[in-house]
């Protein structure tokens, strides 16, 4: 097997270790690319591909991490991960595991580590690889990897969120939600929503968000009845769809463009958070994205006038 092929059958393995580190589609690619450009240009082939290579993108996943950090300390507004369809990555054995650690949720707590506790939790809890080799990526003794790893999954432990397990049961909710959506159903959006529901989303500034977001459940169903019948009127399309693993949806212009998504946390058979994201730099990967801010204005020439 030639390195171009061993590398393109990890390459799954590779972007899936990133983006769980980085939140972001575009920066895991971009330390696949480095990965590889790295892995050209070392003059002996290592006994292990599989190895070396998760070594490397660990380790490049970790430099961006830190220097990303600084700029989302600056960002306007709530920060989400880059919204993933479909993870390249599959593994029977690990498959729990994959999914769980896919969430927006678990993505946001895994913000909250140092990029060392990150990178050490993903490698060993996700994707099961041993203390040397985890070690020998992120440059640490095997002791000080696995109090890395309690730390971490402390801090997990501490913040994870218990989602439905039956996956049937929760797009039958998504898909009662979404129906209600496009009907401006306030009791039917009422009867889905858990009392202290969260509605907030990620703009970054540069599209239409909801200040600091919705909350509670009057709130939360009485903005999505006035907003979304006038935007489905005008040709908007919400088309469901598993987003990081979880229920959602991507909402698309009249055109087709992409204008935002939505992932929905379900608990208890009702809806426990939406996120949604809209800034245009987190969808480019989904295709072409949609003028929010367009869109938005022809919504609201087409709302009716309160009464």
């Amino acid at each position: 097997m030639t390195r171009t092929e061993e590398f393109e059958e990890l390459r799954p393995l590779l972007f899936s270790i990133a983006y769980r580190i980085l939140g972001s589609v575009s920066e895991a690619e971009d330390a696949v690319q480095e990965t590889w450009l790295r892995y050209e240009l070392a003059r002996a082939r290592p006994a292990s591909a599989r190895a070396f290579l998760s070594a490397v993108v660990t380790r490049v996943s970790i430099d961006v991490l830190r220097s990303a950090r600084l700029r989302r300390e600056e960002y306007v507004g709530p920060w989400f991960p880059e919204p993933l369809l479909t993870d390249p990555y599959e593994d029977p054995e690990q498959s729990a595991e994959l999914a769980d650690s896919l969430s927006m949720a678990a993505l946001l707590l895994l913000e909250r580590l140092s990029p060392l506790e990150r990178a050490v939790f993903v490698l060993r809890e996700v994707f099961a690889f041993g203390f040397p080799e985890i070690a020998s990526a992120v440059g640490r003794s095997e002791a000080a990897c696995r109090q890395l790893a309690v730390r971490a999954r402390r801090h997990m432990d501490a913040g994870r969120p218990r989602f439905e397990a039956d996956r049937k049961e929760r797009e039958e909710l998504a898909e009662r939600f979404f129906d209600a959506l496009r009907e401006g159903n306030v009791d039917g959006l009422r009867e889905l929503l858990a009392a202290d529901v969260s509605l907030v989303g990620d703009g970054g500034g540069k599209a239409p968000q909801w200040a600091r977001g919705f909350f509670g459940v009057g709130q939360v169903s009485q903005m999505l009845a006035a907003l979304f019948p006038p935007f489905f009127r005008i040709g908007g399309v919400v088309e469901p769809h598993q987003v990081n693993g979880q229920p959602g949806a991507l909402f698309r212009d009249r055109d087709g463009k992409v204008l935002n998504t939505w992932t929905l946390d379900i608990l208890g058979g009702q809806i426990q958070a939406i996120r949604t994201v809209s800034n245009p730099d987190k969808l480019g990967h989904l295709g072409p994205v949609a003028d929010a801010w367009a869109v938005l204005r022809e919504t609201q020439r087409v709302r009716p006038d309160p009464e």
